[in-house]
């Protein structure tokens, strides 16, 4: 299987994250949509990342990459079975990947890391204090309702907190942490998901790719150990266009 995603993408993480639980073989292109050249964009016509490439079959967007997942390789299982419980994953799953995406990518990672760096240019202020001060409080208030006072979601590690926790990678890189006084739920909750083995293991290749230059970026993460694909779809200038990190 080869997946196309940058590590730092909190899409690509979830679903790398899943791989590395169910012990999956996988190669990675580690390109952004900023970067992914014509073949790219024909295989993800929505310039999102990641894409699932295996044999003839293509997915290109990761809570469908995840369940495909979990159907074909069911051990360890990373959804609930009881129908109610497997109902209210799919949904936290959905809020982190709509709202939390919305806060913490595009109201705070994107205008503070990835414009200045991929743009050259000074990132949204304005759309950062807001996220600051009211969406991102307001979306955390109610995860903290949401969200058990220990433990994970169901039982074991799965699929919705996996997909929850991974924003907060980006919010870290962006500076921002929960505040364990205001929400300790939820704060709890990141602090467990993030340290798991699996999560630590991607951590160290998106610190790689964070800290090099696109020139030297696969040769470090390969001496890294991460298993590469033998070709790219990315290119050396970035373009603008509807993507989704």
């Amino acid at each position: 299987m080869k997946i196309i995603g940058s590590y730092v993408s909190p899409y690509v993480r979830k679903v790398l994250v899943c791989m590395e639980l169910k012990g999956l073989e996988f190669e990675v292109d580690p390109i952004t949509p900023f970067f992914g050249n014509d073949e790219f964009r024909r295989l993800s016509p929505l310039c999102r990342i990641p894409v699932l490439i295996e044999g003839g079959l293509v997915l290109t967007d990761s809570s469908v990459i995840a369940e495909y997942l979990d159907e074909q390789f069911p051990e360890p299982r990373l959804m609930p079975v009881e129908p109610k419980e497997r109902a209210r994953a799919r949904w936290l799953e959905e809020f982190a990947d709509t709202r939390l995406g919305d806060v913490f990518i595009w109201g705070l990672f994107y205008p503070k890391m990835v414009h200045p760096r991929v743009w050259g240019e000074v990132g949204d202020q304005a759309r950062i204090d807001k996220s600051l001060t009211s969406d991102i409080p307001a979306a955390l208030d109610y995860l903290e309702g949401e969200l058990p006072e220990g433990g994970f979601l169901f039982g074991s590690l799965g699929l919705a907190d996996i997909s929850i926790a991974s924003f907060f990678r980006n919010a870290a890189y962006a500076g921002f942490a929960p505040d364990r006084a205001r929400w300790p739920r939820v704060a709890r909750l990141v602090h467990d998901v993030l340290s798991h083995p699996a999560f630590e293991k991607i951590h160290r290749l998106e610190m790689i790719q964070l800290s090099t230059s696109i020139e030297g970026r696969r040769q470090a993460l390969q001496e890294a150990g991460a298993k590469l694909t033998e070709e790219t779809l990315g290119q050396r200038e970035p373009r603008k266009g509807v993507m989704r990190l």
